[in-house]
């Protein structure tokens, strides 16, 4: 398996935004059908992801597995609820890896990626994880991330208790 991690273009927009939608409600099977569907159609539009791909202060990775968008990261500055968050920190917005690539090190070459974009000297870098996805704190605390507080994330009528972790 070879797995390419690079920068994604304003082409590849669709199809990350396609990949983001089967991810999220890969991940996240706990909301409503109506919750998540019209959460999907109000974030994970193509023009969406084209503006933030676009965008110079945000970056988005892509990894590429046979031809096929197979994961992403999102990057840019911190936009988490947290009192200590200046313009100067950076954010892992999202990482996603699809169903069956999980455990293959694609996340983890996703968040090196992100992570060394992100990286300033001493920029505080800030993640936001579902306080249910243990699997993704124990990586981001590996990666020297703490707990410094937590947020409600809302998607239709559902509140998600999200941990905000920081690095830094």
């Amino acid at each position: 398996m070879r797995v390419i991690v690079s920068k994604a273009a304003p082409a590849d927009a669709a199809e990350i935004a396609a990949l983001g939608r089967v991810t999220f409600a890969e991940t996240f099977t706990h909301y409503t059908p109506e919750d998540l569907a019209a959460f999907l159609d109000a974030k994970y539009r193509p023009a969406i992801f084209r503006a933030l791909i676009e965008d110079p202060a945000e970056i988005t990775f892509k990894a590429v597995l046979d031809g096929k968008i197979v994961g992403y990261a999102q990057a840019g500055p911190c936009g988490l609820p947290h009192p200590d968050v200046t313009p100067a920190c950076g954010e892992l917005k999202r990482l996603y890896v699809k169903g069956g690539h999980q455990g293959s090190g694609i996340g983890n070459a996703l968040l090196d990626a992100a992570l060394g974009w992100l990286e300033k000297p001493g920029r505080k870098l800030w993640i936001g994880v579902f306080s249910e996805n243990v699997g993704a704190q124990k990586l981001y605390a590996r990666r020297g991330f703490t707990r410094v507080g937590e947020y409600k994330f809302v998607v239709g009528k559902a509140l998600d208790e999200e941990f905000i972790l920081r690095r830094g």
